[in-house]
């Protein structure tokens, strides 16, 4: 099963990756990072499908998908 993983104190709240998931899986938490924002949350885990496109609409590099045992990091360019 494919685990995103979320730098709370990265994430500024954009809300790209709540947009770009197919699954609409993700929510702004309502909790407050140390930076001032609501950061992105996964909200039902069992419904991702590993697709990585919260993590590559992600400007800030916040987002981490783990899928079969690999992981997977985007790096900016």
């Amino acid at each position: 099963m494919p685990l995103i993983k979320v730098v709370n104190d990265k994430c500024k709240g954009c809300e790209l990756c709540i947009n770009a998931c197919p699954q609409k899986i993700i929510r702004l938490s309502d909790k407050i990072n140390t930076q001032g924002f609501r950061y992105a949350q996964v909200v039902d885990k069992p419904r991702c499908i590993g697709c990585k496109l919260c993590a590559l609409s992600c400007p800030d590099l916040a987002i981490e998908v783990f899928a079969e045992g690999c992981r997977y990091e985007f790096y900016p360019y």
